[in-house]
């Protein structure tokens, strides 16, 4: 167990969020959660639970929690933001005057700026500055088995080595291995890219489509995801490791994936808001779906299997007329020669 006592804040205190912070209490650090909800923090602290994210699984006892910021912060050496994309620039609006001024700030949070469609590293830098180190959290990764001390590998990515090893430091235990990167553009866009991929293999599944359609979704849905990363400038080994290929089977194929669920639900008959309904949870591939074909769109990137999620969710097609549109293309070459150059 480290002796460093590296006090973290972790903003946000959904399942992702506690999960995280409950691993890096376990792992020696001062960790205080910070959450809006008053009746989930209040449980945190008087009951050692989650009961509305992570109900059943105990919290470290050296875990606090509160719903005050300033409190959350104050002495943090490093802040780890875990909110929903939609509520990621408010965070950073929030944290900016409490930042202690050598703290770092990561996050855990997938997607992009809705509306815009910035990478949150964009977004990152302009509210808080070029002088706050920055780094993003990203790989497969269900919250449940991370609270539950499960095995899990993870990667850390950022332009500034120091702050990347001081999060990856926290966060590397003897259940929970953290690698480190430097391509926060590629790390961002598998995290993201995999909840749309995702939504069109549960789709398939709640067809009823069979193992071969899963594999091919995914196989081809790592093209896409390849080919839109070094369109934008990213790296392809990223996407060939946790944050791409990692991350993108796990969603896709694991059933503790809000987003895979919400395909299986739209690919069974359910309407999407129904399907978010019964999730209960917030479903990032709604948003995402429309930033990641905006981002194709501006570079010239045909995304067949993300451009027919996003016109499923919008209720533009079905599901059935999705498949029909993706089997209907021609034949072509697998990989384009210049992929991997």
């Amino acid at each position: 167990m480290p002796s460093s006592g590296t006090a973290v804040a972790v903003l946000g205190a959904g399942s992702w969020g506690t999960a995280l912070a409950a691993l890096i209490a376990r792992h020696g650090h001062r960790t205080v959660l910070w959450g809006r909800d008053a009746a989930t923090i209040a449980a945190n602290e008087g009951r050692g639970e989650n009961p509305r994210y992570l109900s059943g699984i105990p919290l470290p006892g050296s875990l606090r929690a509160t719903t005050a910021l300033p409190e959350a912060l104050a002495d943090a050496d490093l802040v780890l933001v875990v909110v929903p994309s939609h509520a990621f620039a408010e965070t950073l609006r929030a944290l900016a005057p409490w930042r202690a001024p050598n703290a770092g700030v990561a996050w855990a949070t997938k997607g992009f700026e809705p509306g815009s469609g910035r990478f949150l590293h964009e977004v990152a830098g302009d509210v808080l500055g070029d002088d706050v180190p920055l780094a993003v959290v990203t790989g497969p990764s269900f919250a449940k088995e991370v609270a539950q001390g499960l095995p899990t590998a993870l990667t850390v990515h950022s332009d500034d080595a120091e702050f990347c090893k001081q999060v990856a430091d926290v966060l590397h235990g003897p259940a929970f291995r953290a690698y480190t990167g430097d391509d926060m553009l590629g790390a961002e866009l598998g995290g993201a890219m995999k909840n749309v991929l995702a939504v069109a293999t549960g789709v398939a599944d709640g067809m009823g489509l069979g193992l071969n359609a899963r594999a091919g979704l995914i196989t081809r849905g790592l093209n896409e995801m390849l080919r839109l990363n070094i369109a934008i400038g990213g790296r392809p080994e990223t996407l060939m490791g946790l944050a791409g290929l990692g991350d993108l089977v796990l969603t896709c194929t694991g059933d503790l994936s809000r987003n895979r669920r919400l395909g299986l639900a739209l690919g069974r008959g359910s309407s999407i808001a129904d399907a978010v309904r019964e999730i209960g949870q917030v479903v990032e591939s709604i948003q995402t779906a429309d930033e990641v074909m905006r981002q194709a769109d501006a570079h010239g990137v045909e995304l067949p299997i993300a451009g027919n999620v996003r016109d499923v969710l919008h209720g533009d097609i079905t599901p059935a007329e999705g498949l029909k549109r993706l089997m209907a293309r021609e034949q072509k070459a697998e990989y384009p020669q210049s992929l991997f150059d």
